[in-house]
């Protein structure tokens, strides 16, 4: 066996040993930038993601109940005050301990589901010099709950006041009322378009010191790690929603934009693949796409909605196949620079 094939052969065997569970793989990227298209293919992406118990139907709930009964009207907006920012951002931190606090209960502290579905075997940080108060949780908890609600809550009030002044285009269901569900259906897509880009930007070696180091302080990940992030890197990741002083929204719509941002951002970093209910997948979760990102750094920039990565060379699909060429290629990067 030549020494080629002996570093394939370990990084195949490396990567095995690396995960408890690995997911069906390889890693499916949307069928919409697939050729042929694949009418079923199409119809249960989908499917999975809108009309079954998923991220995108609840939190289209969720932004729904908020709106009626929970969002000042616009023309309180007019004008930038405490008194109608302060309750957004408590509604805010009680989203976020709903989900990510409600996560981390069942699945780490409570254990309900044991190991069953869970990527890493390995433990939490309870200690370690790297985290704020040297404790994984409590350092992911004081980044999302402090800057990253903030920043949400900020980037609101900003589209709520921008709305409410005309500054910012806005939708009216009656105006057009298949532009106003589509728009629900894009967002996704948009999310992850900016995420890839703004990704690959703080993993720009002078940005990724100063910044983008403190998420990626979690090579093994919970739900409380998703918006734990430097102050800057919460200001780019949120920007997104700023396409909407082009493009017009309703107000539900800058709801369902950053709480899907906010909170999906816990859902990803789970570290199970999906709840399970009487031993069957009910509800996706923790992807192993962005999981095998937090291990391994420089694959899976982004998320599968749109295959950046798969057009810029960057996906790593779950295989041991794919992750035996990610090593030489980065055998081959080191080489180059050393």
């Amino acid at each position: 066996m030549n020494t080629g094939e002996t570093a394939t052969s370990k990084a195949k065997a490396s990567f095995a040993r690396q995960w408890q569970h690995r997911p069906n793989v390889p890693i499916q990227a949307s069928p919409f930038f697939s050729w042929p298209p694949g009418l079923l293919r199409l119809w249960r992406w989908v499917a999975d993601r809108w009309f079954n118990l998923a991220e995108n139907s609840i939190l289209v709930i969720v932004a729904s109940v908020s709106w009626f009964l929970f969002q000042p009207p616009l023309e309180e907006t007019k004008t930038l005050a405490p008194g109608w920012i302060a309750p957004m951002y408590l509604r805010n931190l009680i989203l976020l301990v709903l989900v990510a606090g409600g996560l981390h209960l069942f699945f780490y502290t409570k254990r309900r589901q044991g190991d069953q579905l869970q990527y890493d075997s390995r433990d939490l940080k309870t200690a370690g010099a790297a985290f704020t108060f040297k404790s994984q949780v409590l350092d992911n908890m004081f980044w999302s709950l402090g800057s990253g609600a903030a920043m949400w809550t900020a980037y609101e009030a900003l589209m709520f006041w921008a709305m409410a002044n005309g500054y910012a285009p806005l939708l009216a269901w009656q105006t057009n009322p298949l532009w106003f569900i589509a728009l629900f259906f894009l967002t996704p897509l948009w999310i992850s378009f900016h995420f890839y880009w703004i990704h690959r930007l703080i993993h720009w070696q002078p940005i990724y010191k100063h910044v983008h180091a403190l998420h990626h302080r979690n090579t093994n990940v919970g739900p409380w790690s998703g918006l734990s992030m430097h102050p800057v890197e919460h200001l780019l990741f949120f920007s997104s929603i700023l396409i909407h002083w082009l493009l017009a929204a309703h107000p539900i719509h800058i709801l369902f934009h950053m709480q899907h941002q906010a909170l999906t951002a816990a859902t990803s970093h789970t570290g199970f693949e999906a709840l399970l209910i009487r031993d069957k997948k009910r509800l996706a979760l923790g992807t192993f796409h962005h999981q095998m990102h937090h291990r391994y750094f420089t694959c899976n920039y982004g998320n599968l909605e749109v295959p950046l990565d798969k057009w810029f060379g960057t996906f790593h699909n779950g295989t041991s196949e794919a992750h035996a060429a990610f090593m030489a290629r980065r055998r081959q990067r080191a080489e180059r620079h050393s």
